[in-house]
């Protein structure tokens, strides 16, 4: 739970106190992640890189604990595939857009990871005899699951959502031509959200369940 919570508060301060270089304050509807992060862009990108890194790796080693509590083949491969996707989410902080190629591939896998994750999340659930999670968790992963798919297909579909319909996650830093309303951005943040959620939820049941 400190990991989410660092994470979260080193967003919202981050949010609060951008302002570009250009004037312009944060906007959820085109602003990204990475631009929060962006050294030479945002005034206060170590906060949000800090924030991510160091909260990352707080669940990665929740992850890790839980490893050691349970026997079930689906519930050892989740916190793994967990683990993944918040080490890559650590690393997005670590190697912020600046560093260009390491921070898209990280991007890439903490959505790839967290694809699976729900995935095998929701095989969990299925293969116990009792129901380990909460109405409001099952549709957390839900609508954390159709998100983060989207962020990594609506670009195969050739909808002419970016310019030559690159993938989302090549598209992370702010260009001049950025249209106001921008689906990258929204899809990312719609992502995070849901997704950073779901995960305090599932920590919140798991420490329910020791206790």
């Amino acid at each position: 739970m400190l990991g989410i919570f660092g994470q979260v508060l080193g967003l919202v301060l981050s949010v609060l106190m951008f302002e570009q270089f250009d004037g312009k304050n944060f906007s959820f509807l085109s602003n990204t992640l990475s631009e929060l992060g962006s050294y030479g862009h945002s005034y206060f990108a170590v906060i949000v890189n800090g924030g991510l890194f160091f909260g990352g790796l707080c669940v990665v080693l929740f992850c890790l604990l839980s490893l050691q509590l349970n026997a079930s083949p689906w519930s050892y491969a989740f916190y793994v595939s967990l683990g993944l996707t918040y080490l890559a989410f650590a690393a997005t902080g670590l190697f912020p857009i600046n560093v260009y190629h390491l921070h898209i591939i990280a991007i890439k896998y903490f959505f790839i990871f967290g694809c699976v994750s729900l995935l095998l999340y929701g095989l969990q659930q299925l293969t116990v005899t009792e129901a380990q999670g909460t109405v409001l968790t099952y549709i957390c992963a839900l609508f954390a699951f159709v998100f983060m798919t989207s962020f990594l297909l609506l670009p195969l579909l050739e909808l002419g959502f970016t310019v030559g319909d690159s993938a989302f996650y090549d598209e992370m830093l702010a260009k001049p031509s950025r249209a106001e309303i921008w689906w990258p951005a929204i899809m990312q943040w719609a992502s995070l959200v849901t997704f950073l959620f779901w995960t305090a939820l599932v920590i919140k049941t798991k420490a329910v369940d020791l206790s």
